[in-house]
């Protein structure tokens, strides 16, 4: 597989009101569900955070992320040998560092896996500001985006390059995965851009239309 430097991240600001959860072949979160925060506005997009398995010559590992719904961006990651509950809080961590840290008006939202209602993660949680939410037991809605997104890496990448030596080697192909998917992927539900010319948009609309109201 050919190597090359991970893109850019995304501009530090702030998308609010997130969607997490986890996974495998139960991997959770997405913007459906009775009651739950489903608005394409970027003031209040949900974003999940999944998990999910792969494995190695060395034994599994797993992969958690964070995923911006307004704009499908990945906006944190992480990948351990273990399912403790540091793999999605070192995923968490990124998200938070990459929208600017304490956010206001906040909604986690995950499933009942025991790392995602960890005294850790929910302290964690209650730090920045943000308020969880916690899944209904038996709601497919629920699993609908996560799935897609768990579904769209093992497809595109984990199936298609394995089998895989070591979890360095799955580290290394994630990062560059999530590089092509943040800043080249087309996503039909954000009208064929990738996630970061999805989010320069709204932001440039954004600064016409508060130029817009100074002229007024």
């Amino acid at each position: 597989m050919d190597k090359h430097d991970a893109g850019q991240q995304s501009r530090n600001s702030c998308l609010n009101t997130w969607r997490a959860g986890c996974g495998g072949s139960r991997t959770s979160g997405s913007e459906g569900g009775p009651g739950k925060p489903t608005s394409r506005k970027a003031d209040r997009a949900p974003r999940p955070d999944p998990y999910t398995y792969v494995r190695t010559w060395s034994g599994f590992c797993y992969a958690a992320f964070v995923i911006d719904v307004f704009s499908r961006m990945i906006v944190g990651w992480s990948l351990s040998s273990s399912l403790r509950t540091e793999m999605p809080l070192e995923a968490l961590e990124m998200a938070l560092w990459q929208r600017g840290g304490a956010l206001p008006d906040l909604v986690h939202h995950s499933d009942r896996g025991c790392q995602y209602t960890s005294i850790r993660y929910t302290e964690r949680l209650a730090e920045a500001g943000i308020a969880p939410s916690i899944g209904a037991a038996g709601d497919a809605y629920d699993n609908a985006m996560a799935e897609s997104t768990i579904g769209l890496y093992k497809t595109e990448l984990i199936h298609r390059q394995g089998p895989w030596k070591t979890p360095e080697q799955v580290e290394l192909a994630t990062l560059e995965y999530i590089d092509w998917w943040n800043n080249r992927r087309l996503h039909t539900e954000i009208g064929d851009v990738p996630p970061a010319e999805k989010e320069e948009m709204y932001y440039a609309e954004q600064e016409l239309n508060e130029k817009a109201r100074c002229v007024r």
